[in-house]
């Protein structure tokens, strides 16, 4: 908590702009419209994460001035679901519940989209982007964003950090 404190503002203001970047890429009229990805909360949530677990893996790759601003960026990340949570109307009473199960839900899927993007495997990756974005075990959508989410991993990878706040070097999406 004091380290966080005392961090210069531009280090913070740059974890959000990278937050913004992942933001910005999951909201693609692409996925919803090439791609088939629902048009749901959910789906959003789906895409969001996905996003927001790329960059924390390029940041984590970096070693352990990477793995600070990778914690800094899922903070941000979930200091963006609570609010929201309320923007949405959830309640003060309710929040801890709701936050609580959006986290075990962010773990969940973190840990399932983690191994295959790391493995470059796209049909893994597939299975689970079938099972939690599209509710189907038979989309065929899942393939594409898993092959896009594979060839954006390797391409951030390529990418110096310095210049991931100011555009992530994301894959094409097509179908």
């Amino acid at each position: 908590m004091l380290k966080s404190m005392f961090r210069p503002r531009a280090v913070r203001l740059s974890i959000e702009q990278l937050y913004a970047e992942a933001a910005k890429q999951a909201r693609a009229p692409a996925f919803y419209t090439a791609l088939g990805a629902p048009d749901r909360i959910d789906a959003r949530f789906e895409l969001y994460t996905l996003h927001v677990l790329l960059l924390v893996m390029r940041l984590r790759d970096e070693g352990p001035t990477g793995a600070d601003a990778a914690q800094d960026l899922f903070d941000t990340y979930v200091s963006a679901l609570d609010h929201a949570l309320r923007e949405l109307g959830v309640g003060d009473l309710s929040i801890a519940r709701k936050m609580r199960k959006l986290g075990e839900s962010l773990y969940g899927r973190m840990t399932a989209y983690e191994a295959p993007l790391r493995a470059g495997d796209v049909d893994g990756l597939a299975e689970a982007l079938a099972r939690n974005l599209f509710e189907s075990d038979d989309a065929p959508g899942a393939a594409a964003i898993a092959a896009y989410a594979v060839a954006s991993r390797a391409r951030l990878a390529a990418q110096p950090v310095r210049g991931l706040p100011s555009g992530p070097d994301w894959a094409d999406i097509t179908a």
